[in-house]
């Protein structure tokens, strides 16, 4: 899909890795991915396996394919950098959260309306007996991008195909039984309104991680915030946050870092 491609910036030995959620793609992290880069990181924002190619792609995948993906990319960028920290949004923040109860060298997590717990049990049935019944791809009336810009546009998918949904709440249950192992600094950013998911899970992931944890809120973005009214906050909370956390210097400006894309 145009705009959604992986997004690769060589830079110092502080790194960054910027995950993006269900559906999406790394388009919504690709300013933010350049601010870091402007900051002399290494950058990595990988497209996640089914993504920003065809619906048809996502369906019969699920947390194994998405969870490794983003394990490999950790270690890959692990491998150049000592210093690394990791940036996702919505299922990006389930990896997020997912690769830092694993890895106690990550420096901090940076996590935009993340999902961390499962959807409720009766949107669960729904979506099991609709995938029972043979319908492998759900389209809601009037679905549209959670954004309140309504000139907000991305590539995404149009539908929500159901069984890689499932998979996705499996894997938010085995973040959410980890979440106190999660040591480093944690910043979560917060749409007031967010009509995907639920702010609780926000509220889940400050009471549970055993590191120190800053929430921002957002008064007028929703779910997709990093293409939304309240962007530039998120980007320069983001910013902030990794090169503290990274100990990254400025780059000069004047030597511009290289930037890849594939």
């Amino acid at each position: 899909m145009p705009g959604a491609d992986s997004f690769s910036a060589a830079g110092g030995p502080q790194g960054a890795l910027c995950v993006h959620g269900f559906g999406g793609s790394p388009f919504g992290m690709r300013r933010t991915a350049a601010r870091l880069a402007a900051r002399g990181l290494t950058v990595e924002a990988p497209l996640l396996p089914g993504h920003g190619t065809a619906i048809e792609d996502l369906v019969p995948l699920g947390w194994a394919d998405w969870s490794y993906a983003a394990e490999e990319a950790y270690e890959r960028l692990r491998a150049r950098c000592p210093r690394v920290a990791v940036v996702g949004h919505s299922m990006g923040g389930t990896l997020a959260c997912w690769l830092a109860e694993r890895h106690a060298d990550i420096c901090g997590i940076a996590v935009v309306n993340p999902l961390v717990e499962p959807f409720d049990d009766g949107l669960r049935s729904a979506a099991r007996a609709l995938l029972d019944s043979g319908t492998t791809v759900w389209h809601g009336e009037g679905e549209s991008p959670d954004t309140a810009d309504p000139t907000a546009t991305f590539p995404s998918y149009d539908g929500t195909p159901i069984a890689a949904f499932l998979s996705l709440n499996e894997g938010a249950e085995e973040v959410a039984r980890g979440l106190g192992r999660i040591r480093c600094p944690t910043l979560v950013i917060s749409s007031r309104k967010d009509h995907v998911v639920p702010t609780t899970n926000g509220d889940l992931l400050v009471s549970s991680v055993g590191g120190p944890c800053e929430r921002v809120w957002l008064e007028r973005s929703y779910h997709n915030a990093l293409v939304d009214y309240d962007h530039e906050e998120v980007e320069a909370s983001i910013e902030a946050f990794v090169v503290s956390v990274t100990g990254a210097t400025e780059h000069d400006p004047c030597e511009p870092t290289e930037v890849l894309e594939a």
